[in-house]
Order: C-alpha cells, then structure tokens, then sequence
C-alpha cells in the first residue's frame, strides 16, 4: 500500500518504488492520492512505465485499487496478459485515459472478478454480457460513480434492461452500488426501467420526479441515501419505496421534507427491518397527527427500538 500526500514529488517517489520491484511478487496494490496534485500530475509515462513494471513482475496481483491515475488501456493489457488468473479487486474510477474497450478486455480475460469499482462512461452493455459469461466467477461488488463536472456538458448513456438482466441472472446475489453526483436535467437516462441497483447514494439534489422513478424501478433497493432535494415534501414517493422497495433496511434523507404522518407510514410499512433510520429533525413537518415529540414515540415503536431524528450541530 503506497500512501501519498499532497507534494507532487512523493507521487514521483512512489513512481520510483514501483519501479524497482522487479524481483516482487505483490498480491495487493493500493495508490491513494489523499490530495492533489498527485498522480494525475505527473508525466503519464512516468506513471504508466512503473506500473507496468509491476504488472509484468508480480504475475499473482489480486487486489488493484487505481483511482485518480493516469492508468491507460495499453497498461491494462499488460495487467491481463500477466494477472489475468488471478486478479480479483479492481477499483479504478476517475480514471480518464482508460476507455470502454480498455475495461472490457479486463472483463473479458479476468474471470475471476469479483468486485469492480469504475465511472459510468466506462460501463457498457458489452461490460455487463462480459461480467455475465458463463466463463466468468459470480461477481459480487459492483460500484459506479455517475459524475457531472459540467451541467449540461455530459451526455449519459443509456444502458439496455437486457444486459442488467443478463447481470442479474448470473449473478442473483451482487451488490450493484451507484453514486449519483448529476444535475437535475441529467438524470433524463436513469431508472427509465427495472434497474437491479442495491445502494443508492445521490449526493446532489435530486428531484421528487427521480425519486419518484426510483420507487418504481428499483425493487433490490436496501440502503437509500439523499443529501438534498429541495422543499417539495417527499410523502408520496417514500410511500411508495416502502411498498415496492421490500428489502430497504437503510436510509438517510438530509435537505429534504417529509410529513411527520407519511414519514409514520413509511417506517410502520418497512418496520423492524429498517435497522438505519437517519433524518435530520429539519426534514420532519408537524402535521395534524403527529409533533415531534410524538413521532418520536411512533417511530420507536415500529421499529422496536428507541429513535430520535437527528440534531443538526450547532456550531
């Protein structure tokens, strides 16, 4: 595991170290940029000629964690054609010199993949099909950042219902996890059909419309988390993730709202199974039934457990 801090020369002495293990055999790699600049900002055959150096040496490499590299598609041949047996762990998002094709030749050759981490652009229908071969290992984390740097500048693909399914199907128990950090104009492409996600984590607003669509086509759902979506209270669509969502054991809802009476519903609907229940006090409106000191009381007893919504710090 190579730490690096923010000075542009520990990435270059990392690059260095890589370097030289020509006589190692590692089984775990791990490149964390804990600021920047760091790898990016180096040369990127600098970078590229010490990674391989690594991949070409260590011929039992199981877990390779590459966010933030300036990793290409020539590199990831070199860890396929020398790790192909066995790697296992891939996590590489952010990393923009790498394309679709480069991804699937992972895929296509490392068929012992169990857990895969990467950015949206780089998921296809031809990843998924690849993921889902009978050659291929039952895969079981899949995570996939979806970014926008620019509104209105990125155009999200759509990805076909029938290669999900082809996921699914082959492997029935993966944890399919998605970070949404989109505008709301982009959302257009998402939960358009039954999608198998399980953890879903929006980390900028994200309308009442979306959500409601996530109710509808995502019924593997088991944590929900949202960091804001305006003041339009969210009663129906929670209503309706309860009543479709039935493996929902998780959620989290920051700037939001909700009715203290269809936030009751939703936990009586889900009950004792809801085992993180996390809502700022600010989330919940007082309505003719319920205060909230009632709620406080309500919610406890559905879920079986003492509950209190959670405070805002004052600092």
């Amino acid at each position: 595991m190579t730490g690096v801090d923010s000075s542009k020369e520990s990435a270059e002495a990392a690059c260095d170290i890589l370097s030289q293990l020509v006589n190692c055999s590692l089984k775990t790699l791990g490149l964390i940029s804990t600021a920047r600049p760091s790898f990016m900002d180096l040369p990127k055959s600098h970078f590229i000629s010490a990674l391989t150096v690594v991949f070409v040496n260590s011929k039992s490499l199981s877990s390779l964690k590459i966010d933030d590299t300036p990793v290409d598609d020539p590199s990831l041949k070199v860890l396929v054609a020398n790790n192909s047996d066995t790697l296992k762990l891939l996590k590489m998002s952010s990393c923009p010199h790498v394309s679709p094709a480069g991804i699937l030749c992972v895929a296509d050759q490392c068929h012992g993949l169990r857990e895969l981490a990467l950015n949206y652009y780089l998921l296809s229908d031809e990843l998924l099909l690849a993921l889902s071969s009978e050659k291929h290992v039952r895969l079981e984390h899949l995570r996939i950042d979806v970014v926008s740097e620019n509104p209105g500048q990125t155009h999200f693909h759509t990805i076909q219902k029938s290669s999900w399914d082809a996921l699914i199907k082959h492997s029935p128990k993966v944890n399919l996890v998605m970070y949404f950090f989109l505008y709301e104009e982009e959302f257009d492409p998402f939960f358009r059909y039954e999608t198998p996600v399980t953890h879903l984590y929006f980390g900028r607003s994200v309308s009442k419309e979306v959500l409601g669509r996530v109710g509808m086509t995502c019924p593997r759902l088991v944590e929900l988390v949202v960091c804001a979506n305006g003041l339009r209270p969210l009663d129906e669509e929670l209503i309706r993730i309860a009543e479709r969502c039935k493996s929902l054991t998780a959620i989290g809802l920051g700037e939001c709202e909700v009715s203290c009476s269809a936030f009751v519903e939703f936990v009586k609907m889900c009950g004792g199974r809801l085992s993180q229940l996390s809502i700022m006090e600010e989330v919940l409106i007082p309505d003719q039934k319920y205060n909230l000191e009632q709620i406080h009381w309500e919610v406890s007893k559905h879920l079986g457990r003492v509950w209190f919504p959670d405070m805002m710090p004052t600092w």
